[in-house]
């Protein structure tokens, strides 16, 4: 009795988490792959690929950079902020977001209840950009491959993308407006997105701050949904 009654639970758990994700428009669920690597497999893997890309030279961003900027974070994230390219600060430190936009970043990540050391933070591309322009599409496909990977490595449950480069990168669009897909989910390599304003943006445009928020919340519902907890901050 106790078992059927148990079964049934199950059944309507999973019925209600297809009926969620189809509702969001995904075909199918967005789990990770069987056989997907634990925590010492991750870091060896995450060891590897950075000793892979070494010095860089393969794009002219190299010419002018200081410091790769690799990523940092929990490779256990269940959340996985993307913005699109090192600033001064950052090619300085060789650490993502560690200038003012960085601030911005970890106060949203800290507002959403979480720690800034239990999610992952990349960009796009590794290299600063001189005088801190837009990264260029020939540069973004030299390196966008090695974010794919650190992508697979860790499996996050959701990514926020931090700005139009960054969503129209992995959308595969580079002419996106972020101001007409921000907060609204896609599907990259089975992993839900929300894109939503890059911190710099909106150090210049304050008032927009509560969208940036807005879109906090679909991913905060995306992480609930998922079924597992995560380290909040303390």
């Amino acid at each position: 009795m106790g078992r059927a009654m148990s079964d049934d639970r199950i059944v309507r758990d999973m019925k209600d988490a297809l009926e969620f994700f189809m509702a969001l428009g995904y075909e199918r669920l967005p789990l990770p792959p069987l056989g997907a690597p634990g925590s010492r497999d991750k870091r060896a893997a995450m060891e590897q690929l950075r000793e892979e890309i070494g010095d860089c030279r393969r794009c002219k961003l190299s010419e002018k950079r200081t410091h790769i900027v690799f990523g940092e974070g929990d490779l256990d994230a269940r959340l996985m902020f993307i913005g699109e390219a090192p600033g001064r600060e950052e090619d300085l430190q060789a650490r993502p977001f560690v200038g003012d936009a960085g601030v911005l970043l970890t106060r949203l990540i800290e507002k959403m209840g979480l720690m800034r050391e239990a999610v992952y933070i990349a960009n796009i591309v590794k290299c600063r950009p001189p005088m801190n322009r837009d990264p260029e599409w020939d540069e973004i496909e030299e390196c966008k491959g090695f974010l794919e990977r650190q992508i697979d490595i860790i499996r996050p449950d959701a990514i926020m993308t931090l700005g139009r480069i960054a969503a129209g990168t992995l959308m595969g669009n580079e002419k996106v407006k972020i101001t007409a897909i921000r907060g609204k989910l896609f599907e990259y390599r089975g992993i839900p997105c929300v894109p939503t304003f890059h911190p710099a943006y909106l150090m210049r445009n304050p008032k927009d701050k509560w969208l940036t928020w807005n879109d906090a919340q679909v991913v905060l519902a995306v992480l609930g949904r998922s079924g597992t907890t995560w380290r909040v901050k303390k």
